[in-house]
């Protein structure tokens, strides 16, 4: 049994796989909760088999991008789990996740996931599911001018029409222009979020069997962009000492 975990956005998902086939899914949306909800849908997920943590042969995990804390909360219930029952991990970009269900379209495909700020972090694959380029963060106007100066002509020969598959989370807010922009170039696919888990238990079982793991100390989730909140360190800044310490140094006694 291989435990596919996706914390990559809100919508978080965790699947069990017997080879091939996935034989349990759960999916729920969490707003800020991925941290005590994950683990009891965990459990829940492999009490509903009959399955022990011992059981499993590899556990995966979703990269992302996506949100830093939800992330971070993945990964480290994923490296727990490898590292307690001493079983392989397996780390696959969110994106990747988005694209796996149209690999064999014969269309190029551009999976989308909401980064915030009116832009989507985004992956773009050829027609035969080969990366153009690494992920990134993008507005609308800039991905689409990319796309539309994208050349596939070699991929003619193999039936290609000249349409691209948009798909992913982060897809549907951009509809309507990817629409305005490409006309009839743009076929626009949904797929429920939760079916990342299943992408991920599928991408995963392919290199597990191809003895193709991650190492777990250095395994790392995929950020785009760090998070906006809080107040940025500063090498030169000295803790603040407290009134007692302050009290202290000036000869004051404490109250």
């Amino acid at each position: 049994m291989l435990l596919a975990i996706d914390t990559s956005t809100r919508s978080a998902s965790a699947a069990l796989s017997d080879g091939e086939r996935i034989v349990a899914g759960c999916s729920w949306h969490s707003l800020v909760n991925h941290t005590t909800e994950l683990m009891p849908a965990v459990s829940q997920l492999l009490d509903s088999r009959g399955v022990r943590p011992h059981d499993l042969e590899a556990v995966a995990v979703a990269l992302g991008p996506g949100g830093f804390s939800a992330l971070r909360t993945g990964l480290s219930a994923a490296k727990g789990l490898a590292m307690a029952v001493r079983i392989p991990i397996i780390g696959i970009g969110s994106l990747d996740l988005e694209a796996f269900p149209f690999r064999d379209s014969g269309l190029p495909v551009c999976a989308l996931l909401e980064a915030g700020r009116g832009e989507a972090a985004s992956a773009l694959f050829t027609p035969d599911g080969t990366r153009v380029r690494e992920d990134g963060i993008t507005g609308p106007d800039e991905l689409l001018e990319e796309i539309s100066a994208m050349s596939f002509d070699r991929f003619r020969a193999n039936g290609w029409d000249g349409m691209i598959l948009f798909c992913g989370e982060g897809m549907p807010p951009w509809a309507e222009g990817i629409r305005e922009a490409l006309g009839a170039r743009a076929a626009l696919c949904h797929t429920p979020p939760s079916a990342r888990a299943g992408s991920l238990a599928a991408l995963a079982r392919e290199r597990l069997e191809r003895g193709d793991t991650d190492n777990l100390d250095a395994l790392q989730p995929h950020y785009l962009r760090m998070p906006s909140i809080g107040v940025p360190k500063r090498r030169d800044r000295r803790v603040q000492a407290s009134s007692r310490s302050r009290r202290r140094a000036n000869g004051t006694p404490p109250p």
